[in-house]
């Protein structure tokens, strides 16, 4: 690994045993083995290095998980495919539990710092690409509106359900089941702009 891969592992380390807010650039530049100011050098900030280090912890972690969800919807409907989806989230979240956590903890600062939010803007919309990629293969017969609507269905009750489980991993979760009836009597309501007859 570079110095680049050893900030961004060791800012997850740092992460993971301290969370957030505690972080020191001094730390995560110990635990990456490298200078301070390799920090500046590749991320210009500590802010920025955790950002990065965070949506790439989530993209591996819950990301790659949803996306394989997604695929082995391949074959059957779409509204069955988002029913086992959501029915597995739950999993997923607990084995992703410390990067959720502190990805909603990063969120919250950097709500406060606009260029960190134009970061986390530009990853939000790769996450909608990566799973609008993914519907594309499991449901060829979506069109581009479709998909991308689906996509950012999908990316929105992630980041929801997210904080929810969070809130109260026992008491649960709307299930996918739950949802997937939701959606249902949406699309049965004739969508929208339909008036009632």
């Amino acid at each position: 690994m570079g110095n680049r891969e050893d900030l961004l592992a060791g800012a997850r380390r740092v992460i993971a045993d301290r969370g957030v807010a505690k972080a020191t650039a001094r730390d995560i530049a110990n635990e990456a083995g490298v200078s301070l100011a390799a920090i500046g050098y590749h991320f210009g900030s500590k802010d920025r290095l955790i950002t990065e280090a965070l949506v790439e912890a989530l993209g591996t972690g819950i990301g790659e998980d949803i996306e394989a969800l997604m695929l082995e919807g391949r074959g059957g409907t779409l509204l069955d495919g988002f029913a086992a989806t959501w029915n597995a989230m739950p999993a997923v979240f607990a084995a992703n539990r410390e990067a959720l956590l502190a990805g909603l903890e990063n969120s919250v600062r950097v709500l406060r710092d606009p260029e960190a939010g134009r970061h986390l803007s530009e990853a939000s919309a790769e996450g909608y690409r990566g799973m609008a990629d993914n519907l594309r293969v499991a449901y060829p017969d979506l069109d581009d509106e479709q998909v991308d609507a689906v996509a950012k269905l999908y990316f929105a009750l992630v980041q929801s359900l997210g904080i929810l489980w969070l809130l109260s991993p026992d008491r649960g979760v709307p299930t996918g089941d739950e949802l997937a009836v939701a959606v249902a009597a949406i699309a049965g309501s004739g969508g929208p702009g339909a008036t009632a007859g």
